[in-house]
């Protein structure tokens, strides 16, 4: 090497010089290479020497990927070379053998063809002999020797060549190590075209130290897949073992019949493009598993519940309208409203095939039938029908599901109710959604993405962790109350609101669906019981109070079961079940029924109030205690109904010379008293109520014995509408009450009520107080001229035809 270079530095290099473009190399200073050459341009340029001493310029090109570089496509900077050897292979290709004499600089080509040429200048390059040249140098050294030492592609033999230099100086060993370490193609131009001797080395250095850490991590990957594959290789010539044991004690393997199976149904499914990647790449690890691992229940579950839900499988619904109707009909007895709203959407999916399902919320007391409607719709509809309850439930995950790396993982309520439908599209009803808890969690805003149209056909459960599209399900949501529902939740709903029923409807419920349903579950038959309709309305009126039929089945049931007693004691039948003997069957009443006053009473009026179970006739009491001033309210009393008093005695006082009153008559204790004084109650609807019997009991006035009102008062005498008007209606008609005083702004809700109850009831709608108490108030004689706009609407009357 030392005597090579002293050759080539004792070499004259010429001001132009052939030029070949080299493409996948970068040669330096003294170092030898070997290279085919190909391009014709370039067989040209060598068959044009004739002496093998001449020397040409290597430049490399700055794309590598350019096969036929032109002068701009080339690097400023190359090395001038002799031609230490050339060989003609072929007529298209010569080898040659190359050593760098110096670095050049093309200063301008001369010539393109038949090959390039270019002036060049050589660059001179100082001797830096000084401390930190040196320093830096023995730290190149050393890590170039600690690189080729633990990298076993390269020969340790570089090193004895680059210990053979060191007197040579750090140009040259900086050039020896950059060209035998494999850098990439440009760090090599890079480091060829840094003339600085310092900052060459440090440029090395610095190359050397990301080869050392690449080294490092490639071996530690090598070292692990190496561990991995003899593992694995260990695990599957067990595996073999294990298998010919099996075979020759003739034991069924178990675990390639499940899998086999799971294969087939995974076959047969219709899943997503998501969906199918999952099931594929947890197929794969589930292979690899032993039936004794503890992941391989885990995933067995996770595929058995993605290969059992139901992906893109719906049943076809029943578009015959009038078929629909009927069915509805035959299972319930009125719910004109829901009914409507089902064949509603039947026809509008008859016309527009990709409909979304309806999200409905039906809203009313306990009994009335709101699940069994819910069977109702899904069998007219021809759909799976699905239930949940929500009542109680206070965690999220109920219906989203927990993640599957929780112990004993499931999904929620809603993606198992559609697994067990088997079905992507059945009536899907969640009962009590009023009753969610929010101790922990809060389930009801998990509940806004499920009923949610523009959100639910992308629906991810946490255990499932795909996308289930819930937009072809019917969801039917049902409450008691609307108040305690979140308002975000009950945006998202249609809201029907399903009143109490009439005695008529009752009677006609229990003799045409639970008297018959009864019979059957008790093993009687039709000819053995009967129910006249008189026994039917003395079990409504003295053993339920309620708004729905639930207790009157239960009544109806507890007949049956003391006739199936008689009958199994050997009396014969048949059984008239009448009015008389209710009490036999039933024992002694246990409800007695509100009833309207039997004579008009001073200070006393006649309320009706909304409860959880129905309307109530409410009485509610004034008396004045003398020598005590102030007001005593009792009877359980919510605030809002205390302010209602207040208002109406301050209306009261406010107008007592129009109404008159002595003023004296106020300096009394004022007591007002609401009976069934362990019920609470709350509410401003009695405050119409409340106001006429403190004008009767200071007027002296008594109050009409048939009237009963319900409306809110404001400090002026406006009367305002309030809720319950079916409901409240309903319990005056079985009170007996002839004639009810409501807000004139409810007049559309008299639209609901039955037309037998509008024919025995005369309804007068009101403005003011002052109408009120003219209607009430027997023997009342105003002090005031009332205005004619006001005697027209105290006129109004709601009768039925």
């Amino acid at each position: 090497m030392s005597k090579q270079k002293t050759t080539v530095r004792a070499t004259t290099i010429p001001g132009e010089l052939p030029v070949l473009p080299i493409l996948s190399v970068v040669v330096f200073p003294f170092a030898i290479v070997q290279l085919l050459v190909r391009r014709e341009k370039n067989i040209k340029l060598l068959r044009s020497i004739k002496n093998t001493d001449n020397i040409i310029a290597l430049v490399a090109p700055k794309d590598p990927s350019n096969a036929d570089p032109s002068p701009k496509d080339l690097h400023e900077y190359g090395v001038a070379a002799k031609i230490v050897n050339k060989v003609d292979l072929a007529e298209d290709s010569s080898q040659i053998v190359l050593q760098g004499i110096c670095r050049i600089r093309v200063k301008k080509y001369t010539q393109e063809d038949p090959y390039l040429s270019a002036e060049i200048t050589e660059v001179a390059e100082k001797e830096q002999n000084d401390l930190e040249t040196k320093v830096l140098l023995e730290n190149l050294i050393e890590l170039f020797n600690r690189f080729v030492t633990g990298n076993p592609r390269y020969s340790e033999e570089i090193i004895r060549i680059v210990e053979m230099n060191i007197d040579e100086g750090p140009s040259v060993i900086a050039d020896l190590i950059a060209s035998y370490v494999n850098f990439k193609i440009e760090e090599k131009q890079q480091i060829l075209e840094s003339v600085d001797v310092k900052a060459r080395i440090k440029r090395i250095i610095e190359l050397l130290n990301k080869e050392i850490e690449f080294s490092k991590v490639e071996g530690d990957i090598q070292s692990k897949a190496k561990q991995e594959m003899e593992r694995s290789q260990r695990e599957y010539y067990l595996r073999r073992q294990l298998e010919e044991i099996k075979k020759e004690l003739g034991e069924d393997d178990q675990s390639n019949t499940d899998l086999y199976e799971l294969k087939q149904k995974i076959r047969t499914k219709k899943f997503s493009k998501e969906v199918k990647e999952i099931v594929t790449k947890e197929m794969s690890r589930l292979e690899r598993l032993s039936t004794n691992a503890a992941d391989y229940h885990v995933i067995r579950t996770y595929l058995d519940w993605l290969i059992d839900l139901p992906w893109g499988e719906g049943t076809s619904d029943n578009l015959n309208i009038a078929e629909a109707k009927k069915i509805l009909d035959e299972d319930h007895h009125g719910l004109g409203t829901v009914k409507e709203r089902i064949l509603e959407y039947l026809a509008v999916l008859k016309l527009k095939k990709d409909l979304k399902g309806p999200i409905l919320c039906l809203v009313g007391p306990p009994g009335v039938g709101k699940t069994s409607l819910g069977q109702s719709i899904a069998r007219a509809l021809g759909r799976k029908f699905v239930r949940i309850s929500l009542g109680g439930v206070r965690d999220e995950a109920e219906i989203r599901g927990h993640r599957r790396t929780y112990v004993g993982a499931l999904p929620g309520r809603i993606i198992q109710g559609i697994k067990k439908a088997g079905s992507n599209n059945p009536l899907f009803m969640i009962d009590e959604v009023d009753k969610i808890s929010s101790e922990r969690g809060d389930p009801s805003s998990a509940l806004l993405e499920v009923l949610d149209p523009a959100q639910n056909f992308s629906f991810r459960d946490n255990y499932i962790e795909a996308n289930f599209d819930l937009s072809q399900v019917m969801f039917i949501t049902t409450a008691n109350l609307l108040d305690p529902i979140p308002e975000p939740l009950k945006d998202r709903m249609e809201v029907i609101k399903i009143p109490g029923y009439t005695l008529e409807e009752k009677i006609v419920i229990a003799l045409h669906h639970q008297i018959p349903r009864q019979i059957k579950d008790h093993g009687l038959k039709a000819e053995q019981i009967h129910f006249t309709e008189e026994a039917l309305k003395e079990i409504v009126k003295g053993f339920t109070r309620e708004a729905g039929v639930r207790n009157l089945e239960r009544e109806v049931a507890h007949i049956c079961r003391k006739v199936a007693k008689e009958i199994a004691e050997g009396q014969a039948g048949p059984f008239q079940i009448k009015a008389n003997s209710i009490e036999k069957y039933l024992g002694p009443k246990k409800f007695l029924e509100d009833e309207a006053l039997q004579k008009s009473e001073v200070g006393v009026a006649q309320g009706l109030a909304w409860t959880h179970i129905g309307g109530v006739l409410l009485q509610i009491e004034t008396t004045k205690i003398p020598g005590r001033e102030g007001i005593k309210l009792t009877g359980q009393l919510g605030e809002v109904m205390r302010e209602s008093v207040q208002a109406a005695l301050s209306y009261v006082q406010s107008k007592a010379a129009q109404l008159g009153i002595n003023p004296d008559q106020f300096n009394a204790m004022l007591h007002v008293h609401f009976p069934a004084a362990a019920v609470p109650k709350d509410g401003p609807s009695a405050g119409a109520t409340i106001a006429t019997a403190i004008a009767s009991l200071m007027t002296n006035k008594p109050v009409n014995k048939d009237v009963a009102m319900t409306g809110e008062i404001t400090l002026r005498g406006h009367i305002l509408p309030v809720g319950g008007i079916k409901e409240k209606v309903l319990a005056a008609y079985r009170a007996g009450i002839k004639i009810i005083i409501l807000p004139a702004k409810n007049k559309n809700d008299l639209e609901d009520i039955p037309a037998e109850i509008k024919r025995k009831i005369t309804f007068k709608l009101v403005d003011t107080i002052e109408e009120v108490f003219d209607l009430a108030l027997l023997d009342h004689e105003k002090k005031a001229v009332e205005e004619p706009s006001k005697v027209q609407k105290t006129q109004r009357t709601a009768t039925g035809s």
